[in-house]
């Protein structure tokens, strides 16, 4: 009768350890599925997109902004960032076309439009936008006379943005502006530069002074021409002349004698020596 009782306990003992083994398991199952799940669950900005690749093949439409599940490793997800990104050119030694050597360093600001071609047609399309961009710098600029770079940078930004903007748009990539951004002359051009600048300054100065000695002899043509129609006037402007040297309190006034005065007395001593004689 023991030896049934015993026999009883260790079955009973045996499936309760099954049960406990079957729970635990399904309790382990359960906990992995869970973290499966969450570990699938993905959050994109609002300036993201995510590529997902589902068994090496693209998928039609990227996905985001905002909660995404992600299926590893069935699914492959690679992140792409919409915002602009800005960067520089490095400084590259230019030749101009009239044989000037420079130094000119650029800035480029592009931004993703297509962001499945941006991951599918180019392995890194910021690098190989920056290497196109070295080179059309170059070509460009060696195109253009260093006064034509100087005076007009906006006509020449806007050709180096649409040569990039061609080379990019099948990527995916829009080259929103590119800006030369310093241009670095050697000293002996500086130099010249400045005398060219003061030779045009001292130019001009001759040409203003030149027009205003003109304008003035100008204007007294035409004063002389209206005072000689009433012989008065240069009377009264003799008297103004005179009010205007006693207000400064000189101790010596120099009065000017009219000609008209002379020539006068010069016909009555004529006509008295006739008489006389």
């Amino acid at each position: 009768m023991a030896v049934e009782w015993d026999t009883i306990r260790a079955k009973l003992y045996i499936d309760i350890l099954q049960e406990a083994n079957v729970g635990l398991f399904g309790i382990v199952v359960i906990v992995v599925v869970v973290l499966y799940l969450l570990n699938s669950i993905k959050i994109l900005a609002e300036y993201e997109r995510g590529v997902i690749f589902r068994l090496g093949r693209l998928l039609s439409l990227p996905k985001g902004p905002g909660i995404i599940l992600v299926f590893a490793p069935i699914d492959r997800m690679m992140r792409v960032d919409l915002r602009q990104v800005a960067f520089d050119v490095p400084p590259q030694d230019i030749i101009t076309r009239d044989n000037v050597t420079l130094k000119v360093n650029a800035v480029v600001f592009l931004r993703v439009i297509d962001p499945s071609k941006a991951m599918v047609e180019v392995t890194n399309y910021q690098y190989q936008t920056q290497q196109f961009a070295v080179t059309t710098l170059r070509s460009v600029l060696g195109e253009v006379e260093l006064d034509e770079l100087l005076a007009h940078r906006d006509k020449i930004n806007l050709r180096l943005q649409s040569i990039l903007d061609q080379h990019t748009a099948p990527w995916g990539v829009k080259v929103v502006n590119v800006e030369v951004k310093q241009v670095d002359l050697p000293e002996t051009m500086m130099r010249a530069m400045a005398k060219q600048a003061e030779a045009e300054r001292e130019k001009r100065s001759k040409i203003i002074h030149a027009e205003g000695e003109f304008s003035a002899a100008q204007r007294l043509v035409d004063a002389a021409e209206l005072l000689s129609q009433q012989p008065a006037a240069i009377q009264l402007r003799y008297l103004q002349t005179l009010t205007e040297i006693g207000v400064e309190k000189n101790t010596t006034i120099i009065f000017p004698l009219p000609i008209d005065l002379l020539g006068g007395l010069r016909k009555l001593l004529q006509q008295d020596g006739e008489t006389k004689a």
